[in-house]
Formats: C-alpha cells, structure tokens, sequence
C-alpha cells in the first residue's frame, strides 16, 4: 500500500502561548496568549535538518529528539507514512520553563505542520483527532485545547478512556492578561511532584464553585475575575517551588488584582483592563519582565510564508 503523498512547497505555522489552569480551573481550563512560535516546514529528499532562533536556540536539540520533531513523526505515523526528509526552522518567543505552554505549543505546532504537508492530511486527521493526539504527546489536555482552538477552553478527558474533548468559548474583549516572567524556569514535573495525593473536601467544593464562576468571569462578566480566580487546589502546594511567584501572586490580589500562577508556574498571570494594564505592569518589581499581551482567538494556524 503506497504512502502519504507530500506538497513540494514550504509551509508555515504559527502557534500561540497558553496559560492554564486560571487558578481553580485545575487541568481544565485554559487561554490563548497573543504570543506565537513560527515554524516553517518543507519536506525534503533525504535527512533531518532543524535551525532555531530565539528561545531554546542554544539549548534545545536539532535531532529526532526535537518534541517537535517527535511530535511531527507521531502525526505522520498517524497520517499513513514518514517523508523521505524535511527541513524545520524554528523561530522561537514563548519562554521555556515558565508555564506558558512552549511544550504544547511545540507539540501543536508539529502535528499541525505535519497535516499541513501531507496531501489529503485534514481529512486523515481531523480537528478531533488533532486534539486526542496532542494530548496523548502532552499528557493532559489542558494547555494543548487552548493553544489548537484558540480563545478560552474547557478540556476534559472521556470518563474511563484516555479521548480528550474541548469545548472553547470567546473571552470578553475587555480583558487584557498581563504575564510576569521570572529569569529561571520551574520543571512542570518539580511543580506537579509538589501537589499532595488528596485535598480537604471543602479545599474542592471552594474549586468547583469558583471554576464554575470562571468560565461567568472570563466571558461576560470580567468584574467578578478576582473572587474567580482564588484557589485552593494546587498554587500554595507548589509554593516551595516557586515562592517569589507566590508572593507576586498574594500582593497583586491584595490590591485587587486577579493574579494567578500561569501553569505550573514560574509565570504571574493577571487579568486586567485595559486602562489598569500598564499600571500592573509596573508593579512588577526586581526579577520580572512584565509583558502586555494580547488574547489570541485564532489558535495554531497556517500562515502564508511572506509577512
């Protein structure tokens, strides 16, 4: 049985940050951050050739043991075949480490990228099995939703099967995220390592009413976004891995900033206005780089190769 066919031409995918978790939306919820990896990939006649720019450029690998490489192989595997070659470059600008989704969003992009090139791939791969295949790479589907969709998503997993689902929603225009990226990293595995086997039953009720109040919050009612966005769940569990972010955190909620740890953290995240966005911003202080975002709806999508 013959193979996949290939396009010759380059194509070009962009890949948006995402912040998950919102404080009590606990491997749930997730946004899409106006902050994009750009990939340009082509299939070639022979061998693996990876160039990166930017974030990762001297630390990450240009082998088979790229994750956007190994996510790339995944979806060809699930598309029918490998090509004979293909040559990446990456431009690289959400920050590893930081719980912005660099991962997901390598993983997207790769999947993405690998349907893209293949002759025929969106209907062998569709939107569905775009996400159930991200988050089997990523292992939960939280980041990965937002950073496909776009927006603001509710992931979950199929009660007693490893099939993920999304649904997504528009955020309110009105809401600009502000981040505060540390200079070091915390491994997503440091952090999760930190959360206790089981939590005080009234530490969960608190959650599942301010998740619910979220999704309220984030869509049409912005004002109510600081008792949203309290938590009970993971963010002081994770404290001692991170504990600058966590102070971060209680000193913008206490001037009335719905602040939370962005992921696993080292990230602030807040959502604010737009009149009160640059003034949050400069409460940063020493340590941090505080970025003005934008809310991205369009999530991982194929661009043309100029502009």
């Amino acid at each position: 049985m013959a193979g996949p066919a290939f396009r010759a031409a380059a194509v070009r995918v962009r890949t948006p940050a995402s912040s998950a978790n919102l404080g009590p939306g606990f491997d749930a919820l997730g946004l899409s951050l106006g902050l994009y990896d750009d990939v340009v990939v082509r299939v070639a006649d022979s061998g693996l050739h990876v160039d990166i720019a930017g974030e990762g450029a001297e630390t990450l690998p240009r082998d088979e043991s790229h994750l956007l490489v190994k996510s790339m192989r995944a979806a060809f595997d699930r598309l029918g075949g490998q090509p004979r070659g293909l040559e990446i470059v990456c431009a690289n600008r959400i920050p590893h480490g930081r719980g912005l989704g660099s991962s997901s969003a390598a993983i997207c992009a790769g999947i993405v990228a690998a349907r893209a090139v293949t002759i025929g791939g969106e209907q062998k791969l569709d939107d569905i099995a775009l996400l159930e295949l991200a988050t089997e790479l990523e292992g939960h589907p939280d980041n990965v939703a937002a950073c496909l969709m776009g927006g603001f998503t509710l992931a979950w997993m199929e009660t007693g099967t490893a099939t993920a689902r999304a649904i997504r929603m528009d955020p309110a225009d009105s809401i600009v995220p502000v981040v505060f990226v540390p200079g070091k990293p915390v491994l997503t595995e440091t952090a999760r390592g930190l959360l206790p086997r089981s939590v005080p039953h009234g530490d969960a009720a608190a959650n599942a009413g301010r998740a619910a109040l979220l999704v309220e919050a984030l869509t049409r009612r912005p004002e109510l976004l600081l008792a949203a966005t309290e938590d009970r769940l993971h963010q002081d569990y994770r404290a001692p891995a991170m504990p600058e972010s966590l102070a971060l955190v209680n000193r913008l909620r206490a001037d009335g900033v719905p602040a939370v740890v962005s992921g696993a953290g080292p990230t602030v995240l807040a959502l604010v206005e737009d009149a009160t966005a640059d003034k949050v911003a400069a409460l940063a202080g020493e340590g941090w780089a505080a970025n003005r975002l934008t809310l991205d709806a369009a999530g991982t999508c194929v661009l043309p190769l100029a502009g």
